[in-house]
């Protein structure tokens, strides 16, 4: 059957056809059309746009700012548009591997979505986690080294927001589990510019994260170590780690600087 005649029989899904292009009118070159430049790249009437923009929307596969539109991080689950369009593991492939190399643990980059961090990169040593980690994994925020890097950017104001939102869990005995507890946490992240969480998220397991920069200063990501619980593995991860973990850092945000790469979605307004 050609794909003229599949799409004239009663098996084919119009609006579903039409949902998926306009998916695909989000790309690097129209990172946040407007309903006119959807309408216009998907030949369909404003009207038709519209309606499927907003569906998109209210399933959280799309959100809104002003009269643009952008792609959300829950396109990982229907296959990697939002990685094509979002280009900034391109950027960090290498020096994600050099990373792993060099402390012989994995490594992960990580984008904050609402309540959750969504996997976009890693490069696995060895498995410390019971859960399988690839890209389009999520981990809840306040527990992830990950998460307190990209929340601790946030404003007073966005923080208060997003904490009213939560439910915590205590995933161990050692998970902080309350606003207050996690906003001191998330002030001593802020100052020293790094994430040490130790046996919050599993018993056997040890990260530490910083936040990467875009060139007008957002965080719009951030990378982690993640290693095997031991009594010295905070220490190794402080003075070992951490230093070729800033090393990686300086890397991603100069490439981020030298391409002029700036997010088409504003991570911290994510959880809106």
């Amino acid at each position: 059957m050609t794909t003229t005649s599949f799409e004239d029989s009663a098996d084919y899904v119009q609006s579903l056809a039409r949902g998926l292009r306009v998916l695909r009118a989000f790309d690097r070159d129209q990172p946040s059309p407007s309903l006119s430049q959807v309408a216009e790249s998907t030949g369909l009437s404003r009207a038709v746009a519209r309606r499927l923009l907003l569906t998109l929307q209210h399933l959280g596969y799309v959100g809104s700012r002003g009269r643009s539109f952008f792609l959300t991080p829950r396109v990982l689950e229907l296959g990697y548009s939002y990685l094509s369009s979002l280009d900034l593991t391109e950027l960090a492939q290498q020096s994600m591997e050099l990373l792993a190399q060099r402390v012989g643990e994995s490594c992960s980059m990580a984008v904050l979505d609402g309540s959750d961090i969504v996997y976009v990169l890693r490069v696995p040593v060895r498995r410390v986690m019971s859960v399988a980690l690839g890209v389009g994994a999520r981990l809840p925020a306040f527990a992830a080294s990950m998460g307190r890097v990209m929340l601790a950017d946030l404003s007073e104001v966005e923080l208060a927001r997003w904490l009213r939102a939560q439910k915590f869990r205590a995933y161990t005995p050692q998970t902080i589990r309350t606003a207050s507890a996690l906003k001191a946490e998330l002030r001593r992240v802020r100052e020293q510019g790094y994430a040490l969480v130790v046996r919050e998220l599993e018993p056997g397991l040890c990260s530490i994260a910083v936040p990467i920069r875009a060139g007008d200063g957002r965080v719009v990501a951030a990378r982690n170590v993640g290693m095997p619980y031991s009594e010295e593995a905070p220490a190794r991860a402080v003075k070992q780690i951490l230093p070729a973990l800033r090393e990686a850092q300086q890397a991603i945000e100069q490439a981020i600087r030298r391409v002029g790469w700036l997010p088409h979605l504003a991570m911290k307004h994510a959880y809106e």
